[in-house]
């Protein structure tokens, strides 16, 4: 079996602080053969830094997601291109820089293909379809590995859903990222897939989906574009484990994980 742990959208210092302080206990806990995190917030909340990349993979995450935030960062651009386990949506244009698929391969020798995706509704208005992305090297993929998880950057639920059951027989798992608020419709689908529309935020929950709450709710009520900042208190993980089945690429397991940081 091919055992993943995701970890939900790291929003700052808080959502790195309690990583560091799980991510050994829960690889030991689960027997995770990898773990793979969304950080496009890592930065103060928006982007990705060399340092912070650098400081993310010393920890144990094997492969990062993205989305929307990916660019925030100016620097991001200087090193993806030759990053490959740093992966931006696969959805924008070929000839931006960047991945948007990583076969990565277990200690065991396994392969499992982790995909980027991005939504259409009410997200990025020039991207491709996400659906068209994916179905144009689903095929190809599958030559290498029947084992592949989709990380699915999108605001909706409602297209969450409908990409879980586009790919049900062809993906082993397509999780929800994005809205920072943790979902509790996991499932798997009757061809094998497991989903769940969001799996929330790896940060500080004392907030507005990691932002400083109080500069969010001014910003609601006097309609003024103050600046946001990530939330300083305590933080805390959200994600998911996932049980894959590797000669047929069906997921056997899926349940909700959740941690705290301590000494906050």
């Amino acid at each position: 079996m091919i055992n993943i742990i995701f970890i939900g959208d790291i929003v700052g210092r808080p959502g790195r602080r309690v990583l560091t302080q799980h991510i050994d206990s829960l690889r030991d806990e689960y027997e995770a053969d990898l773990v793979i995190a969304n950080i496009e917030n890592a930065a103060a909340g928006f982007g990705i830094t060399s340092k912070i990349l650098d400081e993310l993979f010393r920890l144990g995450v094997d492969v990062m997601t993205s989305g929307n935030h990916i660019w925030d960062k100016q620097e991001a651009l200087e090193f993806i291109d030759d990053e490959p386990r740093l992966l931006r949506p696969l959805n924008y244009p070929a000839e931006t820089p960047g991945h948007g698929i990583y076969i990565a391969t277990t200690p065991q020798g396994e392969k499992l293909a982790i995909v980027n995706l991005m939504g259409a509704v009410f997200m990025h208005p020039t991207l491709d379809c996400p659906f068209s992305a994916i179905d144009g090297v689903l095929d190809k993929v599958r030559e290498q590995t029947p084992c592949v998880f989709v990380d699915f950057h999108a605001e909706v639920t409602s297209e969450k859903m409908a990409m879980a059951w586009h790919l049900d027989n062809r993906a082993s798992a397509v999780i929800g990222t994005h809205t920072h608020i943790p979902t509790a419709d996991e499932r798997i689908l009757p061809g094998g897939c497991a989903t769940l529309s969001d799996a929330g935020m790896t940060g500080c929950y004392d907030s507005v989906i990691g932002m400083d709450k109080d500069i969010s709710v001014q910003r609601f009520i006097n309609k003024l574009p103050r600046r946001f900042q990530v939330a300083s208190g305590k933080g805390s993980l959200r994600g998911v484990h996932i049980r894959i089945d590797p000669a047929s690429g069906k997921a056997t397991h899926i349940e909700r994980v959740s941690r705290e940081e301590a000494g906050s």
